[in-house]
């Protein structure tokens, strides 16, 4: 069996996974983790992550994902990867809803199904996430309130309408700014953006022409605050916006150096795609899954266990100054 206690080192600034595991393993399960898209910068970074634990573990983890934002074919892998009698199938859904079904075959096949984005997820063994998505939401709407000085315009994006992090973020940061910011006001809806930057950019391009006073953004796709920063610097709009939302370093640093985005907020994918495959591990092996429960990365000890979700602290920001101190 695999059972082991790991010390991590995890660079507190940098969250950087760390040299030395300890020795690889000599039984071996197979964990797939299928993400939403493959080749974007955020999952190449999960991947990081999960070939760490690989490696270090010695078992049969690896990372696949569709090459587009498409439901359909997620669900396709996921049938693939049970077709290919995985122990363990770990899953960033891109639609919730459209993996249920596949993801009670596989737990009615004795497969232990962990989920990331997706605390609603009824078909699960558990979900694991970073952090509550209320308390990020607010946390964002925070810092966009600042930098508007709590009055004008704003403009909400999301990955989809189906990513439930991602509307539980928008929607926990528009309830505080209702509550606690009434000079400022949301125009239009939910702006959709499949996880790409171009589509980001045209709908940017779309509210500066209906809503011309507009002056703030919240992204939730990584891609989505370069989409809208680019859209931005266009116009020589970086002293009269403000940008904030999820991303990482390594797609909106050229934005960062800009001004055209002010701050991005994110948690480590790779801490995220290596504490997914531990906990399905830990599973696998029969052990306890409690509240107050330690995962080896950063941010992931004493973990608070609602109902199914597990919930981290493993939220960081990041803007001009302090960039360079996360080279992912």
């Amino acid at each position: 069996m695999m059972k082991r206690m790991i010390a991590l080192a995890l660079g507190s600034a940098a969250m950087l996974l760390p040299a030395t595991m300890g020795a690889a393993q000599d039984a071996s399960y197979k964990i797939p983790t299928v993400v939403k898209i493959s080749g974007i910068q955020w999952f190449n970074r999960m991947q990081e992550g999960v070939d760490r634990f690989a490696e270090e573990t010695g078992n049969d983890a690896y990372q696949v994902g569709p090459p587009q934002a498409d439901a359909q074919l997620q669900v396709q892998l996921i049938e693939d990867m049970i077709a290919q009698d995985a122990d363990a199938i770990t899953v960033v859904p891109f639609a919730p809803e459209a993996v249920e079904p596949v993801l009670q075959r596989a737990r009615d096949q004795g497969i232990v199904v962990i989920t990331h984005e997706a605390a609603d997820i009824e078909n699960a063994d558990y979900d694991i996430e970073a952090f509550s998505n209320a308390a990020y939401g607010e946390q964002i709407m925070k810092n966009l309130a600042e930098c508007m000085g709590e009055s004008g315009e704003y403009a909400v994006f999301v990955g989809s309408l189906t990513s439930k992090s991602h509307n539980e973020w928008v929607d926990a940061a528009v309830a505080y700014q209702e509550e606690n910011f009434p000079d400022m006001t949301m125009v239009g809806d939910k702006n959709e953006t499949f996880d790409d930057q171009q589509q980001a950019y045209q709908k940017t391009q779309e509210l500066l022409r209906a809503y011309p006073d507009v002056a703030g953004f919240q992204g939730s796709a990584s891609t989505d605050v370069a989409g809208v920063g680019l859209a931005v610097e266009e116009r020589g709009m970086e002293d009269d916006t403000c940008v904030m939302g999820t991303s990482l370093p390594s797609i909106s640093e050229q934005y960062l150096e800009t001004g055209a985005v002010d701050r991005i907020f994110f948690w480590d994918p790779a801490l995220a795609g290596y504490a997914m495959n531990e906990l399905a591990v830990h599973m696998l092996d029969g052990g306890e899954v409690t509240d107050g429960m330690d995962l080896s990365p950063e941010g992931y000890q004493d973990l608070s266990l609602q109902g199914k979700v597990l919930y981290g602290q493993a939220w960081v920001e990041v803007d001009q100054s302090n960039m360079a101190d996360y080279p992912f």
